[in-house]
């Protein structure tokens, strides 16, 4: 059992004193990191079916639960899509269950064709709640699986090549992956990622970021000291080059300096997803 300044400073990298009864919900949810070496030994369909029920216990908007989830465990097709981002490789391959959360804009569509009625709700707006159904989704997927031993790792790489991903996954008009989830029995316990302290990203009543500069020199020196960002983990080298320290808000900056999947509007629009 950690107490909570334990688990403060594991997470904040912080001295942070609570007189607070930490429960094992919290524990495991201040304890998370994301899980890249896994055993390879198989998950038992009984035990994925009662995650896949908390995942869809999350809070959804209107009830409308505009996502779905694809769950692939066959090898061919995860070696097809470990190819659309080598990056994940060799890890990926190792894990016995890759899932992928999806926008699912076709079921009320489908439905509106059913029940006689003019759907009208195309548009940016209900793009977002799905997004956010879905995130919520997983989040309580990712919960779950850490509190029954298992080891998760969320990839939006799926989305650097979207219409091949699509494909593999036979994906139709109006359903869009948003992301992708290993699963495994992790093989280590894993280093925990220093996160942004409270003070940048709680806000107080109103939005203030005064102290934002301040804030992030100190964090970057906590986030470095906890784990350097690797020589193979600095983004864009090819461009602002190698260097012997490379914080965290140089390496996003450096990544955000660039335009990411700069196809991403199309493919929705190819989809029959607007987002006007």
């Amino acid at each position: 059992m950690y107490n909570a300044k334990s688990l403060m400073r594991d997470r904040y990298g912080l001295d942070i004193d609570l007189a607070v009864k930490i429960t094992p919900t919290m524990e495991g949810m201040l304890l998370h990191r994301s899980c890249r070496a896994y055993t390879g030994q198989d998950i038992d369909e009984g035990l994925l079916n009662v995650l896949l029920a908390c995942a869809q216990s999350a809070p959804s908007k209107s009830n409308l639960q505009q996502y779905s989830i694809v769950v692939v465990r066959d090898a061919d097709r995860r070696a097809a899509i470990a190819k659309l981002v080598p990056g994940l490789l060799p890890w990926f391959e190792t894990a016995p269950i890759f899932l992928c959360f999806l926008g699912d804009l076709r079921r009320i569509r489908r439905l509106a064709k059913l029940r006689s009625r003019n759907y009208q709700n195309n548009n940016s707006d209900t793009f977002m709640n799905a997004c956010v159904d879905a995130g919520l989704a997983m989040q309580n997927f990712v919960t779950a699986a850490e509190s029954a031993g298992l080891g998760t790792c969320p990839i939006s790489m799926i989305r650097d090549q979207i219409a091949m991903f699509a494909d593999i996954l036979q994906l139709p008009n109006g359903v869009f992956p948003i992301a992708g989830l290993t699963i495994g029995w992790p093989k280590n316990t894993g280093v925990s990622a220093v996160r942004l302290p409270a003070s940048t990203v709680v806000h107080r009543e109103v939005y203030n970021d005064a102290n934002l500069e301040a804030d992030i020199e100190e964090y970057d020196l906590r986030a470095h000291e906890r784990k350097p960002i690797e020589p193979d983990g600095q983004r864009l080298k090819d461009i602002f080059g190698e260097v012997e320290i490379c914080t965290w808000s140089d390496n996003v900056t450096r990544q955000l300096s660039e335009p990411e999947r700069p196809l991403f509007r199309e493919f929705l629009r190819s989809r029959g997803i607007h987002l006007s």
